[in-house]
């Protein structure tokens, strides 16, 4: 573990180190219930010092951006902000970055995991442009909440040109240019009023002592799994997988700009969203919770099929991406599954030796994708001579 990957927010009372992909800041300080409501509340802040930041700078640096990722980025403004991929040729899914400008840098705050990976990546693509990728992971952190003003809170956010980095999440509505495929009433993303400030790493100790004053509250990442799922938020790091297209997972909605030029993966973006249809679906699962077994990422769901016979048998239709303890929602997942399976149909995910039964809850329909009326023209029968 680096020297930039140890967060002094561990050194307060009650602090549980999360493991696996958010190792290096805390799962929870005691109570996740309590801290996803003072969350909510705009209260608390989430330490995220375990993610990976990088600029670019250059002239050329939003429309270098703009010709390789999904989103339109050419008219970007000073202190806007927005969320692109990269995506491989095939349209699936290698890179998600939340984006900033500050009329000189290009800011991106991206999964620890990928910032290696990233960073070589646009390293190579920049040829003859005038753009410099640099990693500023050991001199900003970042420090996430859902308060209406995070200004108002006790951060030195980062203004290395000028302008305060803080990137405000753009799921709470359809951007310019998107689609959204779930056809909830209200789409519970409207009230996901998430911010990631950057913060010079050296002010982290006084923003920790600023929690143990009472200043302001600290929640973990399980709160923020917990609300982050609720919202039906995608997250590159545990919806993801080397098969994943945007439209699976309904980023069409903040991520992609559908009219813009081309870009590499575009051709599949367009073609599944006018002709075709994704082959699996993001939901949401409610859990049964009489088990107290709580699935984990990778856990197999299943769905019952009726055989020939009579006879039925579970057959294996997609995995479990996400999953938390709602302080209100109690156990949910998010769930990556065929796009066949029907709504009403019962799941049932294996974790741990058990069978815990789940409901669905619709993100991506069946229908999603084809949004192209193409009129179809009538076929011709066989003519016969003389008519």
């Amino acid at each position: 573990m680096t020297q930039a990957s140890v967060s002094p927010f561990l050194e307060l009372d009650g602090a549980v180190q999360a493991d696996g992909l958010d190792a290096g800041v805390a799962a929870h300080y005691g109570n996740p219930m309590i801290e996803q409501r003072r969350l909510l509340a705009g209260d608390a802040i989430v330490d995220l010092s375990n993610r990976g930041v990088l600029s670019i700078a250059g002239p050329d640096r939003l429309t270098w951006l703009n010709s390789l990722s999904s989103q339109q980025l050419r008219g970007l403004t000073i202190g806007e902000s927005t969320e692109t991929l990269l995506l491989d040729p095939n349209g699936r899914i290698e890179y998600a970055m939340a984006v900033i400008d500050d009329g000189v840098e290009t800011w991106l705050i991206v999964e620890a995991g990928e910032l290696p990976g990233l960073h070589a990546w646009l390293d190579k693509m920049r040829f003859t442009l005038r753009v410099q990728v640099v990693d500023h992971s050991l001199a900003y952190a970042v420090i996430g909440t859902m308060a209406a003003d995070p200004a108002a809170l006790p951060l030195k956010a980062a203004a290395p040109n000028g302008v305060t980095l803080t990137w405000r999440d753009p799921w709470n509505s359809v951007v310019t240019g998107g689609f959204q495929y779930a056809d909830a009433p209200t789409h519970p993303g409207a009230d996901w009023h998430w911010t990631e400030t950057l913060v010079p790493r050296p002010s982290l100790p006084a923003l920790r002592d600023a929690v143990r004053d009472g200043r302001v509250a600290a929640a973990g990442t399980l709160a923020l799994e917990a609300l982050r799922i609720a919202a039906w938020r995608p997250r590159r790091a545990t919806e993801v997988d080397e098969k994943t297209l945007p439209h699976e997972l309904d980023w069409l909605r903040s991520a992609v700009h559908l009219n813009k030029g081309c870009y590499r993966g575009q051709e599949t973006v367009a073609k599944v969203h006018n002709l075709g249809h994704p082959p699996r679906r993001l939901v949401m699962l409610h859990l049964d919770g009489s088990d107290a077994v709580l699935p984990v990422h990778g856990d197999e769901v299943q769905a019952t099929k009726r055989l020939a016979d009579g006879e039925t048998e579970r057959r294996a239709v997609g995995v479990i991406t996400s999953s938390a303890r709602h302080h209100e929602l109690g156990p949910i997942a998010l769930a990556v599954i065929k796009r066949t399976i029907p709504a009403e149909v019962t799941l049932h995910v294996q974790s741990q030796g058990i069978s815990v039964a789940a409901n669905q809850e619709i993100i991506v329909p069946q229908s999603a994708g084809s949004v192209a009326e193409i009129p179809r023209l009538p076929r011709l029968g066989v003519r016969t001579p003389g008519r």
